[in-house]
């Protein structure tokens, strides 16, 4: 890497590249991607509390370009939600990096591609770690809720198909206001987004998917 090509900021995250590494964890993703073209290789972990991540390490296989997209990202990703680091653009990398050669703007694609498969996969885990506990539960009774924000739950079609066979309620575009009961769930109050109306229900269970689901 020549310092007449490269700003600065890049000479300093691939010499010293920050969150290089790995994660490991029931609460850690894993994203990983390649470009068959140069050759890169790029491998995203990242640990996620409360929709927000706050940890992130990264591997790479490639040049300093793909080394110090990567290191860069990493430090844009911690600290925010998963939504806010999904928007977070190959612009976005080398703008904070003054910029990089044209050639070289694949890299910066790389390294969003790698942290937008990481959070893909949490999605994924999260979802089937909640379908799966909402199963269980419903085997034990009837009353069992799922409730999402979204229209439709980001599950495989077998979860899917498993959901529909049980007796768990899914209430989509909707949001939980309140749970009532002195030692376990007894009501809760629900705010139906499309409808814009509120309601209680009575269930022994209910399931609160984060709001990407």
């Amino acid at each position: 890497m020549k310092s007449t090509q490269y700003s600065e900021k890049v000479l300093d995250h691939f010499r010293n590249p920050r969150n290089v590494g790995t994660l490991e964890g029931n609460d850690v993703a894993k994203g990983t991607v390649g470009n068959p073209v140069c050759g890169d290789l790029m491998e995203f972990y990242i640990r996620v509390k409360d929709n927000t991540i706050v940890d992130i390490k990264f591997k790479t296989f490639g040049c300093g370009s793909a080394i110090a997209t990567a290191s860069m990202i990493t430090e844009l990703a911690k600290g925010k939600t998963i939504d806010e680091a999904l928007k977070i653009t190959r612009k976005d990398v080398a703008d904070e990096l003054d910029g990089l050669p044209p050639i070289k703007m694949h890299c910066s694609n790389l390294a969003a591609d790698a942290l937008r498969a990481a959070i893909t996969n949490y999605k994924v885990d999260t979802g089937k770690k909640s379908v799966e506990l909402a199963l269980s539960l419903a085997q034990q009774t009837p009353r069992v809720v799922f409730v999402t924000r979204a229209r439709e739950l980001s599950v495989t079609p077998e979860l899917k198909k498993k959901i529909k066979q049980s007796d768990i309620k899914v209430l989509r575009e909707s949001v939980l206001l309140e749970i009532k009961g002195l030692n376990q769930v007894e009501q809760v109050r629900i705010h139906d987004q499309n409808e814009d109306e509120e309601y209680d229900l009575f269930l022994d269970a209910v399931i609160l998917l984060p709001p990407q689901y």
